[in-house]
């Protein structure tokens, strides 16, 4: 059983990684009262939010870990994220990290291994996952039944310096694996069957980028129950805006779609999670042989902005320190929808199908 802090005690927290996740997170531990920040830190200068200055700023990851703190969270670049966990875990403390949770999936397991010997709290931020609009979407698609198709996609027209994030990032993570995790991890969520096969391809759009990387890259998933899905993504000032929002889903019974409003930006982060309304569609037809039922027009106006999910996903990792949630099949999720993208990355790379 894990060793919990008291009921009425705050969980103390170390913020590793203040860059734009790690300061929604970080934000989000300051408006909650059952969190205490104990020290922040970030490899280079950073300027913070004015609710963040107060807090103790610290000179190392290590220097973090020194404070004791009951949960580390950690929103580095993702070649530390499983190196940085793995520290944290065996210093003592639960870890939220973002995603993707490693580089490679032998890491990455490596990570839920050390989560269940030491009896910390694993968390990786799939923030789809607590969004209502989502959990509304994957609900309403699996009512349908499979198999599925799955489409979705997250280009992201950059200019200036959020140009300049994305060929930092594609360092270490390339665009399909970096935010691709998310999107194939609603696709299992869907589907609840286990991928058995992934291609990929890729093209480099920019002479401003290393030879050996690629700034848009594209995947397809086979699923053992027959359901295959898609995901696309590209970075930088040559994307198309028009390219920008598919996310939809068909099965024999119909279809659901997340349908955005008009003018919608891809350099907007609140629009990356975003829905503004579902589409659902009804496949059964009358004896005339027209549908039998028009489609409905779901509504999601009120659901929350970025800062607002990042807000419930700190509001779980509460949750499942101090209730002592099996993280089990989180954990085990992380793993495959890395496992997916990562299979799609040395597709790839090595223009060949991978067999999961």
């Amino acid at each position: 059983m894990t060793a919990m802090p008291r009921p009425d005690a705050p969980i103390r927290v170390f913020v590793a990684g203040l860059g734009q996740m790690g300061r929604s997170h970080a934000l989000a531990y300051h408006a909650e009262p059952g969190f205490e920040i104990v020290g922040l830190y970030n490899r280079s200068p950073v300027e913070l939010p004015e609710e963040l200055r107060g807090y103790p700023r610290v000179e190392s990851f290590e220097a973090g870990l020194a404070l004791k703190p009951d949960l580390v969270s950690i929103n580095t670049y993702s070649d530390s994220h499983a190196s940085l966990a793995i520290a944290a875990m065996e210093a003592g403390a639960h870890v939220f990290v973002e995603k993707p949770l490693a580089p490679t999936v032998e890491e990455a397991r490596r990570v839920v291994e050390v989560a269940k010997r030491e009896g910390r709290k694993l968390v990786v931020g799939y923030i789809l996952r607590h969004h209502p609009s989502w959990q509304l979407f994957v609900e309403t698609a699996r009512s349908m039944g499979g198999p599925y198709v799955m489409r979705m996609n997250l280009n992201q027209q950059s200019s200036g310096h959020a140009w300049h994030i994305h060929k930092q990032l594609m360092k270490t993570t390339s665009p399909i694996v970096d935010c691709g995790v998310h999107y194939v991890d609603v696709m299992s969520l869907i589907t609840g069957a286990r991928p058995v096969e992934v291609r990929g391809m890729g093209v480099r759009l920019s002479d401003e980028i290393a030879s050996d990387q690629v700034n848009y890259g594209h995947l397809q998933v086979i699923f053992a129950d027959g359901s295959v899905g898609w995901y696309e993504a590209g970075w930088g000032p040559m994307i198309s805006e028009t390219a920008f929002f598919v996310k939809d889903v068909m099965s024999p019974r119909g279809a659901v779609s997340i349908v955005m409003d008009e003018g919608a930006k891809s350099d907007d982060i609140d629009t990356h999670s975003k829905t503004a309304r579902l589409r659902v569609h009804h496949a059964e037809t009358g004896p005339d042989g027209h549908f039998m039922r028009k489609d409905e027009l779901i509504s999601t106006e009120d659901e929350p902005d970025h800062q607002g999910l990042c807000d419930r996903e700190q509001a779980y990792v509460l949750k499942a320190i101090r209730e002592d949630i099996d993280l089990s099949q989180h954990m085990a999720d992380a793993v495959t929808s890395l496992e997916i993208v990562l299979a799609a990355d040395l597709s790839m790379r090595e223009g060949r199908s991978v067999k999961l």
